[in-house]
């Protein structure tokens, strides 16, 4: 079991290494063009497109948990009418989203408060990057499906490439033509087609038979299209909440000003790093519970899912030590705004944290994305979310941290390079880093009450 755990864990998280690394780069791009407003702009233009990706994150979850089944029940016709059904509904999703993309972003900057260079950069990011719209959502399926048929190394493949050619196109475009920070959008264009290009490829190479006798019309069909959308929309719900904590520490981040916005987007960045690396064993939860459900086979279901948290847990141990060791240089790493290294140390212990705090969160995710099971999955992010807002609003109440408006002055830099913060800047940041965390620890609880009742829903 564990050769299989790794098989499929490891690939993910070679290509989820890249993730992170075109966020960091992208960051560290902006954060050597001469002002942390740079930061900022990509912070918040980030943002939205998060705000409009996660909520189709059910593209990908969805896909490959039923995608699993199907391979489990050894069903290829299925699974390809999963996989069809999946890429229309991409492709009508990212026409939704040329349509909506004035309302989103009008609507985005009624709760964001940044100051107005920050919003200019961010508007600037924003209306580039969104012709990449169908490729990104598109992608998702690809991955999903990958994931489901037990097939992690194609996925890997298409991150990689993806990811890699972000960097490159990102930092030429940026540094080495008059685009500047136009560039670093421009090149996530160039990468989202270039890897959707690359999936159909690798599709087609391996899959194609899996798709001879199964028509579109058939697998659009009414009774299994509104089957599809109904499960999905739990799983909708999930990626709406989960937008809107990230949203609420990005939003609730500005308001103290674009040191501590930079601040709170780096830690963000950091925190990925260790996200992206439990999410590798997270997706083989997904492969192979959604395998085992296919095949009622609920002793090898019960051994990868507790094979699964032995090795989540020991990659949560490592990380750490790794944030307590290496936490200065990483930040080093993301700018050179000296102040705001030094700002982001004072909120290191938040960041050693996630780790121990997160690591149930991400596998029972996976779990249950593989179980099919949705509707635990959206209850235990509304609750999530609901801990999120409630410990911060307290929080913030009980320290006297004021909760709307821009704080004026946050930040004070004189000419030697020595800094202060106001006090209720300071306290705003740690109270909202307890807040994300509260969020995590409500969805482990809860789901892990979820779990007995998953498997009597599922194997009796």
């Amino acid at each position: 079991m564990n050769r299989r755990i790794l098989r499929l864990a490891l690939p993910s998280i070679l290509a989820n290494i890249t993730v992170p690394l075109v966020g960091m780069a992208d960051t560290a791009i902006a954060g050597h063009l001469g002002h942390a407003s740079f930061i900022g702009g990509i912070a918040v233009g980030t943002m939205l497109f998060d705000l409009i990706y996660w909520n189709f994150g059910f593209l990908r979850v969805g896909t490959g948990g039923l995608a699993a089944q199907a391979y489990g029940r050894k069903d290829d016709s299925d699974a390809a009418r999963i996989f069809l059904r999946g890429l229309v509904t991409s492709v009508l999703c990212a026409l939704a989203v040329w349509i909506l993309q004035w309302v989103v972003v009008q609507a985005a900057f009624l709760v964001i408060d940044c100051t107005r260079q920050v919003k200019e950069l961010a508007l600037t990011y924003f209306n580039i990057r969104i012709w990449a719209a169908p490729a990104t959502l598109s992608m998702f399926v690809f991955k999903g499906w990958f994931i489901g048929m037990q097939d992690t190394v194609r996925p890997m493949a298409v991150d990689i490439f993806v990811n890699v050619a972000n960097i490159a196109a990102s930092l030429f475009l940026a540094v080495r033509t008059p685009l500047g920070f136009a560039g670093v959008a421009w090149g996530t264009v160039f990468a989202q087609y270039s890897g959707l290009a690359l999936s159909i490829i690798l599709l087609l190479s391996k899959y194609r038979h899996v798709f001879k006798g199964v028509g579109l019309r058939e697998s659009m069909g009414g009774g299994r299209l509104s089957s599809f959308f109904r499960m999905n929309g739990n799983l909708f719900i999930r990626s709406v909440c989960i937008i809107l904590v990230y949203i609420g520490f990005t939003t609730i981040s500005a308001r103290f000003g674009d040191e501590l916005l930079a601040v709170g987007s780096i830690l963000m960045k950091l925190l990925m790093i260790f996200s992206f690396f439990i999410d590798g064993f997270a997706y083989a939860g997904e492969a192979l519970s959604g395998r085992y459900v296919g095949e009622m086979r609920y002793d090898c279901f019960k051994d990868a899912v507790r094979r699964i948290f032995v090795w989540g847990t020991s990659i949560s141990v490592i990380f750490l030590f790794v944030y307590g060791i290496a936490g200065k240089y990483l930040l080093q790493l993301m700018t050179d705004e000296r102040t705001v290294v030094e700002l982001a140390m004072s909120y290191m212990p938040w960041l050693m944290l996630m780790p121990l705090l997160g690591c149930a969160a991400f596998i029972w995710d996976g779990v249950f994305v593989g179980a099919t099971e949705t509707k635990c999955i959206r209850n235990s992010m509304i609750y999530a979310m609901a801990g999120f807002f409630i410990c911060y609003y307290a929080g913030a109440a009980l320290l006297g941290v004021p909760v709307s408006g821009l704080v004026e002055g946050p930040v004070s830099v004189a000419g030697d390079g020595t800094f202060t913060v106001l006090r209720e800047a300071s306290l705003g940041i740690h109270v909202l880093c307890g807040a994300y965390f509260v969020h995590l620890i409500v969805r482990s609880a809860y789901m892990t009450l979820c779990y007995r009742s998953l498997v009597k829903k599922k194997f009796y």
